[in-house]
């Protein structure tokens, strides 16, 4: 049988509808068994769930009555329900469950390769929803309670799929699918912004900008909340025609792994990566400069630097889509320790030699004492939190080695730099830690010879009577 809940509740025996007869509250039963397929559900949730709180007397019986029912409709068509001690459950046995097709291809598309692949599962997967979840026999009230996950998962494999449909110049199908999800969910910035440079790009400039009057009005009146930081430079940079946005923001020193563009490795440590941004530091910050932009790149980051291993990163890109408000505070705290970490680098002794004044990270605390001080204490809270859970282990060469915990979740790929930062930081090593001075770079890297100025980029010192050693 397939099992329709992603839209009006349907039910289907060889592509035949069938338990039209049941009544609206027996079919709701069946959809939140069907939800928790596999998995036993209380008989006391499901009556707070029909009822809303407000189960009438003799509740129990009656849900024991339409599970009678349900059973008796089931039967022929192979579905059961089995009692577990004070609940049911509703045996999978093959079926066909939409809600859970829907989750199995977020997660495939995720761990897909290609950015052609990955699309083609979104696709696949956002199709199997023809409407609100249980649209015809769950209210309002009841579809947030039992669909907010779900709701939220979609809006995250749509934002997803824009952002793969801009990277490969494909703006106009963006254009025409995603600013209408954007209106009804001003609250996803991501949206948002993509929606804009979809319209930006495909010569439709004023409709971008009525789209982020509209959300901001709606911000300012159903959340008392203005736009953000980087929703208003985009705004911003639409109205006076940034020819940057006319094309995809393609960074000149990366490499593409996994469908992100990653920066150049050309600091020698894991931690001075993390802080290396394409325009690094040094300037104002110019398109592309960012990294960091979501925590998918944070976690094909840490498996790209080897802190974590393939299948760790994958479960992580599943769980990002299940759980994207818990995966967005997990990147902002990545990016305060970067901030923080490179502060307490650049204010480092040694570090500044080499450096042309200005530059260091925003949120370092400032030049001198008081800075570096603030700035270690940051970084080392998440370092203390990230060794409470970690794990020694034996490694395939037969050393010892700490490595976070798998418990430590969404938090992985900060734990792990998070080590690899305390030991940089308890090593002589981090006495010659450099900023390259070059114009808008600042990037870190190891001078352990003593000799080196610039970066490993090379082009940093063309102009200003300087280069990299060899």
């Amino acid at each position: 049988m397939e099992l329709q809940l992603l839209g009006p509740f349907a039910a289907l025996h060889r592509g035949r509808p069938v338990l039209t007869h049941l009544r609206r509250q027996e079919r709701c039963l069946l959809a939140l068994l069907a939800l928790e397929a596999g998995r036993a559900v209380p008989t006391g949730r499901l009556i707070d769930l029909l009822w809303n709180g407000e189960a009438p007397p003799g509740a129990r019986s009656t849900v024991h009555t339409y599970i009678g029912r349900l059973r008796a409709a089931l039967g022929p068509d192979g579905v059961h329900v089995e009692t577990r001690n004070d609940g049911y459950l509703l045996r999978p046995d093959g079926h066909v469950i939409d809600a859970r097709a829907f989750e199995d291809g977020v997660r495939e598309a995720a761990a897909a390769v290609g950015d052609e692949e990955r699309v083609l599962r979104y696709d696949r997967a956002l199709a199997l929803w023809r409407g609100e979840l249980l649209a015809d026999v769950a209210d309002p009230a009841l579809r947030d309670r039992i669909g907010r996950r779900l709701a939220a998962l979609r809006l995250s494999a749509a934002e997803e799929r824009a952002r793969l449909l801009l990277t490969l110049g494909r703006h106009e199908q963006v254009a025409a699918e995603l600013p209408a999800l954007a209106g009804e969910h001003p609250e996803r910035e991501r949206l948002v912004a993509d929606s804009m440079l979809a319209l930006h790009r495909s010569g439709r400039s004023a409709d971008a900008l009525r789209l982020y009057r509209s959300v901001s009005g709606t911000l300012r009146s159903a959340f008392d909340a203005e736009p953000g930081r980087d929703l208003r430079t985009l705004y911003d940079r639409v109205r006076r025609d940034d020819p940057g946005l006319r094309r995809p923001e393609a960074p000149t020193y990366a490499v593409r792994v996994r469908g992100e563009w990653l920066p150049l490795n050309t600091g020698g440590d894991a931690a001075l990566e993390f802080c290396n941004t394409y325009a690094g530091w040094g300037g104002e910050r110019l398109p592309g400069s960012e990294w960091l932009r979501g925590y998918r790149t944070l976690a094909v980051w840490a498996g790209h630097l080897d802190l974590l291993d393939d299948r760790t990163v994958t479960r992580l890109l599943r769980r990002a889509q299940e759980r994207p408000e818990e995966a967005s505070a997990v990147l902002e705290g990545a990016r305060e320790f970067r901030g923080a970490l490179y502060g307490c680098l650049v204010d480092g002794p040694g570090a500044g030699e080499g450096r042309d004044g200005g530059g260091g990270a925003s949120g370092c605390g400032g030049s001198g004492g008081r800075g570096r001080d603030a700035a270690f204490a940051r970084v080392a809270e998440v370092v203390q939190e990230a060794m409470r859970h970690a794990v020694f282990v034996r490694g395939d060469d037969g050393l010892g080695r700490w490595n976070p915990h798998p418990d430590s979740g969404l938090r992985l790929p900060l734990h792990a730099v998070a080590q690899r930062a305390a030991g940089l930081l308890a090593d002589p090593r981090r006495l010659t830690v450099r900023a390259c001075p070059g114009k808008g770079c600042g990037w870190l890297f190891l001078d352990t010879a003593g000799r080196r100025r610039w970066c490993s980029l090379g082009v940093c010192g063309q102009g200003e009577g300087g280069g990299s050693s060899p």
